[in-house]
């Protein structure tokens, strides 16, 4: 896995500072956002480009290329995919971004308006499109197999993540490298949330922003990052001799069909995405003992995933450890699903479940165990993680501990 985030910048620094339950939410320092109702998110801290690529590299890619490829890098590196172990040709790239190149859009269009067409950059469009980061990333490696990119808002990643596990039951691949990536916190972005009142306006009070399931949240704060994973055959991972972190072992996808950015307020499009991935996975509710909650931080979702979860579990919804790490990294909207896939599978690999920070005012609508504000160590043998996203998408992956005897 790789991990570029608002609390670390590789996987190893945002996990310690996920079980610290530490918050990345400060005021924003993308741009001046005086004028704004919204002056914080999360932020991706101490990112140099020019570490990472030349100057001609970094000037022709946005940040959420710069951010995905960074963090498949990683992923690549910790996968010990060396040159030699694998065919390229089986080696796929499935990585989204919910809005892509935002902030190349916008300094684009300020070019057309301030200058004249003929000095907008021949690079605008293969910068601002969400599909050339995974076209980036199989330049960069040689990777030949099934490439494209998904954009379902919120639920990017996760869908991205679920449709590489299906390319490899099926056969397509022996490895694909997946998750997505997100680098929306500009001025027009900002301004499209806050004014729809999806933002906390906590603006006081930054690192207490993001509250899911609190009953004073009031939004959620956006984020940026990525996360990106190797999925590989277990075959074929085996033969390499490689560490295994978690098994995949369901998929669910599924739509509200309801509205345009609202949840369905009995939660029926979570709870059909969860039911779907728990029946793939041919395991017993009884062994999933960790949900990594959707857990936005606004009114609804909150209300409406924890619904979900009752209809899915029944009784067992309160035995449930659950916990949204939103609380922590901010929303990071198309990378959302990559940072909360690894999440879930270091905490199945470590057996312990990170925290919902800033948990401080029970909602009688929210009632379940949140793992309020301390990570807790939790013997269990499998879990899911919840994405779901304006326009209805839901996307829920099921990921269970990995033994030899699994095979």
């Amino acid at each position: 896995m790789g991990i570029v985030s608002p609390l670390g910048n590789d996987a190893p620094a945002f996990w310690t500072n996920l079980l610290a339950g530490k918050s990345g939410v400060g005021a924003i320092s993308h741009f001046d956002p005086r004028e704004f109702t919204v002056k914080i998110a999360a932020e991706v801290r101490d990112f140099d480009p020019i570490a990472h690529f030349s100057v001609k590299e970094a000037n022709r890619m946005d940040r959420v290329t710069q951010f995905g490829v960074v963090a498949a890098r990683q992923a690549v590196s910790n996968a010990g995919l060396a040159s030699g172990t694998y065919d390229p040709d089986r080696v796929g790239v499935i990585v989204g971004s919910g809005i892509g190149g935002i902030k190349t859009l916008e300094d684009q269009h300020r070019v057309l308006m301030t200058k004249g067409n003929r000095f907008v950059s021949p690079f605008f469009i293969p910068m601002m499109i969400p599909d050339i980061l995974p076209g980036q990333i199989a330049m960069e490696f040689g990777f030949c197999g099934p490439n494209y990119a998904v954009t379902s808002a919120c639920a990017t990643a996760s869908h991205a993540i679920g449709v590489a596990f299906l390319h490899l039951l099926h056969g397509d691949a022996d490895v694909i490298i997946t998750g997505g990536a997100e680098a929306g916190i500009t001025p027009l972005a900002v301004a499209g949330f806050a004014n729809m009142k999806a933002l906390s306006r906590r603006n006081d009070e930054p690192t207490k922003a993001s509250r899911p399931f609190d009953l004073h949240r009031d939004g959620f704060v956006i984020g940026e990052g990525a996360g990106v994973v190797v999925l590989e055959e277990l075959e074929h991972a085996l033969r390499r001799g490689v560490p295994i972190y978690a098994e995949v072992v369901g998929y669910g996808f599924s739509a509200d069909a309801y509205h345009v950015t609202a949840p369905h307020p009995e939660g029926r499009g979570a709870a059909l995405s969860m039911e779907a991935a728990i029946r793939m996975s041919g395991l017993p509710k009884s062994t999933f003992g960790y949900i990594n909650a959707h857990g936005t931080s606004t009114t609804l979702n909150d209300v409406n995933e924890t619904t979900a979860i009752k209809k899915v579990f029944g009784d067992q919804a309160y035995e449930l450890n659950i916990s949204s790490t939103k609380s922590m990294t901010g929303h990071l909207l198309g990378a959302a699903g990559g940072i909360e896939f690894a999440t879930l599978s270091l905490a199945l690999y470590h057996q312990i479940i990170p925290p919902t920070i800033n948990y401080e005012f029970p909602d009688p609508a929210c009632d379940l165990n949140y793992t309020p504000n301390h990570s807790q160590p939790c013997a269990f043998i499998a879990g899911l993680s919840n994405n779901f996203g304006f326009g209805g998408h839901n996307a829920v992956i099921a990921v269970r501990t990995y033994h030899e005897n699994n095979a």
